[in-house]
């Protein structure tokens, strides 16, 4: 053997082709697939964007609740150093557990009312806006514990990939942002801060709410405009993600609907048995109308079974000759009728009866057709 033999090996060229086997991704998912991504939990959907709606909701409800949460604030301060000095004291060590316990449940109610209003919204919100995005299904899979989020390879290559990447460029961008519009809001209103210490509290605490709430809706509205361009770039992302090649539609067609070249002999072979019975049913005719060669069109009339004639059987070409053969057989009579035969065989399927304007061309046929067997009958 020689050395150019001892060097060939078998390969598929498939595996030369840009994204792997099947070729490059340039197919649209199919509905199978965006079912199957969704309910494996894998979809578009931007966390910036529903970040930035919590934004403008919290500083909404800030907005609106900020008169409840600052009184609520100083009743707490008043509460607390009004009883602090009890705790401290020389006989703090007096104090009996159940008086400390019960200090702090009053502190903890007073700050729980406070947060409430934050916390129905914002989960309200949250809820929305995801599902807007991504609509309602609800599924474990994405929790289920999986064998290659453990495998250290894999997580490098989630580190240092090109989302990777995106997603720190984006983090950069936000903060960069956040900080830029943060200073310059608070710096508009560094006149009425620096007057801080020359206000009664009560004054002071809604300054400094009208401060925090202007800022932060400055700086909800540019995380809204990040929200949008991500939740853009990830639809985007998506559906590249979701492409399939060729290939690939190909093995979801056969997993699906079957082997075409399967679902193809199947049909053959139930057009060969109805092609079986059909020739079968020829003997029973009462004439063959033809075209002369290339349409056969067999026809039977009972009174007793139907209103009208019903065509038992039909071909082109070589089957119009295998029909015309078997009637030959039979003794069927075969009668000529070019226009009529065309009709027939174009408008009525087998075992359907002959529509009405059909019925005086096809009742002539069929008393030429009796008048000869009567004939026949008497010599």
């Amino acid at each position: 053997m020689e050395w150019k033999d001892r060097l060939l090996f078998a390969y598929d060229l498939q595996w030369f082709a840009k994204d792997g086997p099947g070729g490059e991704k340039t197919e649209p998912a199919t509905e199978k697939k965006l079912r199957e991504a969704r309910e494996d939990g894998k979809v578009a959907k931007s966390k910036e964007l529903t970040a930035a709606f919590d934004l403008i909701v919290l500083f909404l409800v800030l907005k609106v609740f900020i008169s409840l949460i600052g009184n609520g604030f100083l009743e707490v301060f008043y509460y607390v150093y009004k009883l602090m000095p009890d705790f401290v004291s020389v006989n703090a060590m007096e104090s009996s557990t159940k008086e400390i316990t019960s200090f702090l449940h009053n502190v903890y109610i007073e700050m729980f009312k406070m947060a409430a209003p934050f916390f129905v919204f914002g989960v309200a919100v949250t809820a929305l806006v995801s599902i807007l995005q991504v609509g309602w299904k609800v599924t474990a899979k994405p929790l289920k514990p999986k064998g290659d989020k453990f495998n250290p390879i894999n997580g490098f290559k989630r580190i240092f990939s090109k989302d990777s990447l995106f997603e720190l460029l984006k983090s950069i961008l936000k903060i960069g942002l956040i900080i830029y519009v943060a200073y310059t809001s608070i710096k508009g209103e560094a006149n009425d801060i620096f007057i801080l210490y020359d206000i009664p509290l009560n004054q002071a605490v809604v300054l400094c709410g009208n401060v925090i709430i202007n800022a932060g809706f400055k700086i909800s509205l540019v995380y809204l405009v990040v929200g949008i361009a991500d939740f853009v770039y990830q639809k985007h992302r998506f559906n590249e993600d979701m492409k399939m090649t060729k290939q690939e539609l190909k093995d979801e067609y056969k997993n699906t609907e079957g082997n075409p070249e399967i679902k193809g002999r199947q049909r053959q072979r139930m057009r060969e048995a109805s092609q079986r019975r059909m020739m079968q049913d020829v003997p029973k005719a009462d004439v063959v109308i033809t075209n002369p060669t290339h349409l056969a069109v067999a026809i039977k009339y009972d009174a007793e079974v139907s209103r009208a004639p019903i065509v038992i059987a039909k071909g082109e070409d070589y089957l119009a000759q295998k029909i015309r053969e078997k009637a030959k057989e039979n003794h069927i009579e075969i009668v000529e009728n070019k226009p009529l035969a065309r009709m027939l065989y174009a408008n009525v399927d087998i075992g359907a009866e002959i529509p009405p304007e059909l019925y005086q061309a096809v009742a002539e046929i069929l008393a030429m057709v009796y008048n000869l067997r009567n004939r026949e009958e008497r010599s």
